[in-house]
């Protein structure tokens, strides 16, 4: 059965909504680049303790968003927005090099010593990540749309996890492994720290399930959209036609 097209209209609340998520998404991004260096600990109801970088606290929205627009959007609308990112934490890593050269003021309330304390390691966090995120954010659309199509569409949840639980060991591991060659963290420390990394986002990709639940239903509601029906065709129809 041939899908119907959305209207004019639909398509441009579409189109907004798109770029409305990867602004998130790249925001969430840049911002766990230049925290990661303050580290944090949790009592999971006494059962265990993580301990864990800041900077892991916005990267589940990001995957929760890839996995968004890999439903909602399409597999090429997906990796656009992580292609974006990347360009946005190069050009943040730029910003934060700049800022760092020159030289601060006698009464500058973050005089030269603080501000490097503060992001001098932003560099070595940019290169980790962006090679971690190469690999994750990637992968996790690829099996995210691997899993779809072996599914034929069904059990969300499924594709959901799954995706998402092999693109973040392997965010993770990639992170903590650049970072201890670096000398930015103690060998001793890799494992203690993946294990709570790998755990803690495990268990947020899990809790993020009924968001993601919600996600699709509002978009097929809105939309009026056909059993895995995607967005993106219709929105490049749009641009097409308004020359965006």
């Amino acid at each position: 059965m041939t899908q119907a097209s959305i209207s004019q209209r639909d398509a441009l609340a579409a189109y907004r909504i798109y770029f409305i998520l990867g602004a998130l998404f790249i925001c969430s991004l840049v911002v766990s680049n230049l925290i990661f260096q303050k580290f944090f600990y949790w009592d999971f109801f006494g059962l265990y303790r993580f301990e864990i970088s800041v900077g892991i606290l916005p990267y589940p929205i990001t995957f929760l968003i890839t996995d968004l627009l890999s439903e909602m959007y399409g597999k090429k609308k997906a990796n656009q927005v992580v292609t974006a990112g990347i360009f946005a934490s190069l050009f943040s890593l730029l910003i934060v090099y700049t800022s760092a050269a020159v030289p601060a003021t006698s009464w500058s309330p973050v005089n030269d010593a603080l501000f490097n304390t503060v992001f001098g390691a932003t560099a070595v966090a940019v290169l980790a990540s962006m090679l971690a995120y190469l690999f994750a954010q990637y992968i996790d659309i690829q099996l995210y749309h691997f899993w779809k199509n072996l599914t034929k569409g069904k059990h969300l949840w499924l594709r959901n996890n799954f995706s998402t639980f092999f693109s973040q060991f392997l965010d993770t591991i990639t992170v903590l492994l650049l970072l201890c060659s670096f000398g930015k963290i103690e060998w001793e420390r890799f494992t203690a720290l993946l294990i709570s990394g790998f755990l803690f986002k495990v268990l947020i990709a899990i809790c993020d399930t009924p968001f993601m639940y919600l996600g699709v239903y509002i978009f097929r509601k809105r939309f009026n959209l056909a059993p895995n029906q995607e967005l993106g065709s219709e929105i490049e129809v749009f641009q097409k036609e308004e020359k965006i």
